[in-house]
Parts: C-alpha cells; sequence; structure tokens
C-alpha cells in the first residue's frame, strides 16, 4: 500500500507539462511586451495623420481586445483616440505684464486612458464604452483604442455576457467615472477605510482627488 501511494505522488501525466504548445494570444501578447520599433513607428506616422479619433475595423492588439470582453460580432464598434501629452496651460493675455498665475500649468485630474474614452463617446453618442488599452505613444501623444458598445442591437440585447449594459443606470457610464480607467483615476482601487474617495469627495472633506 505504501509502494502505491509513493508511485501516486510521483506520477506526473504527459499533460502537465511545461512544454505545452503554446495559443496564439500568448506570443501576441508577448509580441506587444517588446514591439518592433520600426513598424510602431510607420504605424504612428500614419496614425497621427488620421483624425484624432478614427473609427476601425479590427483591433490592432487582438489579445488585449479580447480580454477586455471584446467580440468579433454585430454591436462591437472599435476607435483608434490620440491624445496629446504634457500639462495644460492657461490661454495668455495681451496685457503687457504677465499675471503671476499664468505660468503655472494646470493640472488635470483625468488619467489620459479616461479622456481618451470621452472623447471616443462624444464622437459616438448613440454607443457606450466598454473598456480601453494603450497602444503607442511617441514624444507628443497618446493612442488608445477604445471598445464601444451599440446597446440598442438585438445581438447584443441576447448575449448574457454584455447585456447588462443595456440597463439605463449604465448610461453615460464613461462621464461618471464607471470605466476602468475611470475608477483608477478617480483613486477606487484602493479598498482601505482610510480612503478619502469614498463615499465621495464631499464626505471625505476634501481631501481625496
Amino acid at each position: 500500500m505504501n509502494e502505491l501511494k509513493d508511485y501516486a505522488k510521483s506520477f506526473k501525466p504527459n499533460f502537465i507539462s511545461n512544454n505545452m504548445a503554446k495559443g496564439m494570444y500568448y506570443y501576441l501578447r508577448n509580441a506587444w511586451k517588446k514591439p518592433d520599433i520600426n513598424t510602431l513607428r510607420e504605424r504612428m506616422i500614419k496614425w497621427r495623420a488620421e483624425n484624432a479619433v478614427t473609427k476601425i475595423d479590427k483591433p490592432t492588439r487582438l489579445d488585449r481586445a479580447r480580454s477586455l470582453g471584446y467580440k468579433a460580432k454585430k454591436g462591437y464598434v472599435l476607435a483608434r483616440v490620440r491624445v496629446h501629452r504634457g500639462g495644460r496651460q492657461r490661454a495668455r493675455t495681451n496685457k503687457a505684464r504677465k499675471p503671476k498665475k499664468h505660468t503655472i500649468l494646470k493640472i488635470v485630474k483625468m488619467n489620459y486612458k479616461w479622456v481618451a474614452e470621452q472623447r471616443a463617446q462624444k464622437k459616438f453618442k448613440n454607443l457606450e464604452v466598454l473598456n480601453s488599452y494603450e497602444l503607442a505613444k511617441d514624444g507628443k501623444y497618446y493612442f488608445y483604442e477604445v471598445i464601444l458598445v451599440d446597446y440598442s442591437r438585438p445581438e447584443i440585447k441576447n448575449d448574457r455576457t454584455i447585456n447588462w449594459i443595456t440597463n439605463k443606470t449604465n448610461q453615460h457610464r464613461v462621464h461618471r467615472g464607471l470605466t476602468s480607467a475611470g475608477k483608477k483615476s478617480r483613486g477606487l482601487r484602493d479598498s482601505s477605510p482610510m480612503n478619502k474617495n469614498r463615499p465621495s469627495v464631499r464626505a471625505g472633506m476634501g481631501r481625496g482627488k
């Protein structure tokens, strides 16, 4: 009996092996960790010549899009968004003396991904933002791809994995900071009771973000 127990402990089936063949998404994910610089530069040159918000047919990062809920079916829309990097400086006046406050850069509290989602929502008003992911960046711009959902289509209403977005409580969710990027920018990833962003910044005596 003891010999059988020892054999059972030492037995390892063939399908539990580190040398298993990896799937396509595994190699796509690894390829985007260190993308080819020359190829990425050529793409960004084309992206800079396009509009700031451009509708696209297929995701550039298929692995990331699928992990965030994208499906190749009717009702899903993809948009590539270009966002300026850097701070936001106040407009200068024509006065002879420069006001003191005009030397200060205005700090934008929203992260760039949340800004990109809001601009995509403004472009496609009949859709709802599901999620987004970063594509690339250069010295002047950030490039994101935003996943939007047409909640009025029957393919979305009949899909149990996504029909929650058809509820009225989820309308304009990106403007209320309910997307993943919005929650991160609002400081809601931390569930500590000392987090002054919960239940709200007003309840925290303005000590939150």
